[in-house]
């Protein structure tokens, strides 16, 4: 080391030297590194929603809890009403008070299980209560309610039976806002815990299911129909080019 060689004053003066970095040529400054920007979410802008108060009136309305919050929701199962397909869509409320009447008084549930409602002409209504924009708990999909949203298609659609674009259409925004709201592609899949051994998996396993299900997915059920079902790639599709995403 060529320090050693330097005699007493001089050695000690040559270390002071090196250590503030005066015996060493300027380094040249680094431009700082910058840090990865995280990716922007993707969302989709909420869809029009009819309230519960278009439906139902205090002489309908049962007492009910408060209602149950997840944290987030990350799938989305679809379903259909199983009622007759050949209505005006000015109907519509009353079709959904008579659903809302059917669960709340022969089932008696709290409230009606859907979160949503779509009928043939695209309108969006409100099914559940609790908050359009927020993770309700509803009961529309027997051992995977929690952590989801269901969406019910008012109509019957079996094999053959014509399904209405606006309806499709109406599906797919809503699915693409509900679920961008935790930033889920429509078109990935989902892991959810079964809390009900009467649905197609065990309580307390893990599942992996389409973030945008059909109801059969998760329960031995032909809803919500194989017409409707056939629909749910495009669905899917429509869903994922509304949050921004690329094919």
């Amino acid at each position: 080391m060529l320090l050693a060689c330097l005699p007493g004053l001089a050695a000690a003066l040559g270390l002071i030297l090196c250590a503030d970095g005066i015996g060493h040529p300027a380094a040249k400054p680094r431009p700082p590194v910058a840090a990865p920007r995280p990716a922007a979410p993707h969302t989709a802008p909420m869809p029009h929603i009819v309230p519960r108060s278009a439906w139902l009136d205090s002489l309908a309305r049962h007492a009910q809890p408060p209602p149950r919050y997840d944290d987030k929701v990350v799938a989305v199962f679809v379903h259909h009403t199983d009622s007759p397909n050949g209505y005006d869509c000015a109907e519509a409320p009353r079709i959904i008070r008579y659903l809302y009447a059917g669960q709340t008084g022969a089932r008696q549930w709290d409230d009606i299980g859907y979160n949503f409602l779509v009928d043939r002409c695209g309108t969006i209504y409100e099914g559940r209560a609790g908050g359009v924009d927020r993770p309700v708990t509803g009961a529309h999909t027997q051992g995977f309610n929690h952590r989801t949203a269901g969406i019910a298609a008012l109509g019957t659609f079996t094999a053959g039976t014509p399904v209405p674009q606006a309806m499709t259409d109406a599906i797919a925004a809503l699915a693409a806002w509900k679920l961008g709201l935790a930033d889920i592609d429509p078109r990935a899949e989902a892991r959810l815990v079964s809390s009900n051994s009467l649905s197609r998996y065990r309580s307390g396993t893990t599942a992996t299911l389409p973030a945008l299900a059909a109801h059969k997915d998760a329960y031995m059920t032909s809803c919500p129909g194989l017409a409707l079902i056939a629909r749910l790639p495009g669905i899917r599709q429509l869903a994922a080019r509304l949050q921004g995403r690329t094919p």
